[in-house]
């Protein structure tokens, strides 16, 4: 089954979580220093939040799948639209092992397609030490403006 995933720059997370958490009516399904998500059923989405952008905000959108099969559908989808997909393959970004591919629609919002496999004890398996600005970018791939993930 598929999930709606919405990932959202903010610069305090502490006042952030309080507010999505009475928002939701529940607290984070995972909650880090940095990073916050809720799993919601109804409406069915993956709501993230994180410190690691560089604006506050929509970061990106995505598609979170269960399946290879639903990620491989949905990734040939991309494809077809002609956008210049870059499948990213198995990675670690926001406390998950992930497979995943990325593109931008034609406004240049950054879409996702991926699937979990597992929960991560680091951010990220790329070196995004938040010690500046500069370093904040953890996830999407280079050419996209998207910093994080789901």
């Amino acid at each position: 089954m598929k999930r709606f995933h919405i990932h959202v720059g903010v610069k305090d997370i502490n006042k952030s979580v309080q507010f999505y958490s009475t928002l939701f009516g529940q607290q984070p399904s995972k909650l880090k220093e940095d990073y916050a998500k809720w799993m919601l059923e109804d409406p069915r989405i993956n709501f993230a939040i994180s410190t690691r952008t560089n604006d506050v905000g929509v970061n990106h959108l995505g598609m979170q799948v269960d399946s290879v099969a639903e990620l491989s559908e949905i990734t040939e989808r991309l494809k077809n639209a002609d956008l210049g997909v870059y499948d990213e393959g198995e990675t670690t970004c926001c406390y998950a092992t992930s497979n995943k591919a990325w593109v931008s629609d034609p406004a240049g919002v950054p879409w996702e397609a991926y699937q979990s496999m597992a929960d991560a004890d680091v951010f990220s398996n790329k070196d995004v030490s938040k010690t500046d600005d500069s370093e904040s970018d953890c996830c999407a791939p280079d050419d996209s403006k998207s910093s994080c993930c789901g």
